[in-house]
């Protein structure tokens, strides 16, 4: 039995780096498990499990567009320090949820410190990369 739409899959990953450095993995933990088709993981992931059968293993490159799409230049904003409380100090390379007027968060890395205050990022970390995957697909339930 391969993987299909509508199925719910239990799959071991280890996302690599392009210099192939292990950035994240579910070995250590408990399988990451989602229903193929409702969307709750990126496109080339569930592109990725698609059509596998259990227990197989493979390797998948995923481009930007199919992940966490191209990084956005326009998702870079100065925070000014009068904006903040007293107290805010973040190390670059931070990540910092912050809310919208509205209410809803977001989180923003620390990208460095201005005169009047931080430049943060709000892409994804992973925005605009190459992801590599080495998958392993434990069991589909249907």
């Amino acid at each position: 039995m391969q993987a299909k739409s509508g199925n719910k899959v239990k799959v071991h990953y280890t996302l690599r780096d392009a210099n192939g450095k292990e950035v994240e993995t579910s070995h250590n933990s408990q399988p990451m498990e989602f229903i193929i088709g409702e969307g709750n993981v990126i496109t080339g992931f569930e592109k990725g499990v698609t059509g596998m059968s259990k227990n197989e293993t493979k390797t998948i490159t995923i481009p930007p567009e199919e992940a966490y799409g191209p990084h956005d230049k326009k998702k870079i904003f100065e925070f000014l320090r009068k904006n903040a409380p007293g107290d805010f100090d973040p190390r670059i390379g931070q990540s910092i949820k912050m809310h919208r007027p509205n209410g809803k968060s977001f989180v923003v890395t620390v990208v460095s410190k201005t005169a009047k205050g931080f430049m943060m990022d709000a892409n994804h970390p992973l925005s605009g990369k190459v992801l590599t995957f080495d998958l392993e697909l434990l069991e589909i339930l249907k």
